[in-house]
């Protein structure tokens, strides 16, 4: 039996006062809320209410069943009250894994600009360049970089991003430029293991795609490492514009091969499921999207 549809029915029985209020309430026939309460009562091998023809009236395990089912009753529609607020507006906690590097140069004035136009919402950041499995650690959002492995995720581009190829203007100096994707192995390069790039580098130009074997004195799992390095003239970087943009404008790293860059990667917002799309989760990734002009 339905046994919180029967505690529901029996507490509009005892607040209605008899079977037909409590019928009404709930649309049902005054015959069909009778014998739902009797398979309680059978249920509970108890007997709840006395019945006469003109009255009700509670047992004693009848009002102690009743005190409980109230409450029941109560906190179970509070709930579904709550829940389907949060659906509409966003609010409550939102844990969001980001790449480290894209968190901190792309994603940070967003995040806070989001914090604002949604006071309600409290955002848990983790900056992480781990791939997190969001159901295992309670995740309710991933933002991912590049090619996604097959899996039960829903997937929303929400930008996209490019490495460059650059150096500082000290290395550039005592080393010269690069004019060919080829004399790359000639130069001290800096390679980035997260991505497959510490042993060769996947250029996109005018003469098509090009794979160039890379070595050089450093490879490192983190985009800001590689940065540092080369703006301390290590050696020639193949970064995400995003993190070397800004000291390209300002001339602290030179782009070289001008021409050739890597193919557009997509950014992707991660979640778990399309169905009974939290408010919180929505706001975010549709906040985000037109931040970056998705």
């Amino acid at each position: 039996m339905d046994l919180f549809g029967a505690m529901k029915l029996y507490v509009a029985v005892v607040d209605g006062g008899s079977f037909a209020a409590a019928a009404d309430k709930l649309g049902m026939s005054r015959a069909m809320a009778s014998k739902q309460i009797q398979k309680l009562e059978e249920h509970l091998d108890t007997r709840l209410l006395n019945r006469t023809t003109r009255s009700l009236s509670l047992t004693e395990t009848g009002r102690a069943f009743y005190e409980r089912s109230a409450q029941i009753v109560a906190d179970v529609e509070e709930a579904e009250q709550i829940a389907g607020q949060m659906t509409r507006r966003p609010r409550g906690v939102l844990r969001v894994t980001i790449p480290l590097s894209y968190g901190q140069h792309r994603l940070a004035a967003i995040i806070g600009d989001y914090t604002q136009t949604y006071p309600q919402v409290q955002l848990d950041i983790s900056l992480s360049d781990r791939k997190v499995d969001l159901i295992e650690e309670g995740m309710d959002l991933a933002i991912r970089i590049g090619a996604l492995p097959q899996s039960d995720l829903i997937a929303r581009k929400i930008g996209a991003v490019r490495s460059v190829v650059c150096a500082a203007p000290s290395y550039l100096a005592r080393h010269g430029a690069p004019a060919t994707p080829a004399d790359l192995a000639q130069h001290a390069c800096l390679g980035y293991t997260l991505s497959g790039s510490s042993t060769d580098w996947r250029l996109e130009g005018p003469h098509g795609a090009l794979s160039i074997p890379i070595a050089g004195p450093l490879k490192a799992d983190n985009g800001d490492i590689i940065r540092l390095a080369a703006l301390g003239g290590a050696g020639v970087a193949f970064q995400p514009e995003f993190i070397v943009g800004a000291d390209l404008a300002a001339g602290n790293l030179v782009r070289v091969l001008p021409a050739w860059q890597s193919a557009e990667m997509g950014v992707y917002a991660l979640y778990p499921s399309r169905k009974h799309l939290s408010a919180k989760v929505r706001t975010f990734v549709d906040f985000v999207a037109a931040a970056l002009g998705a």
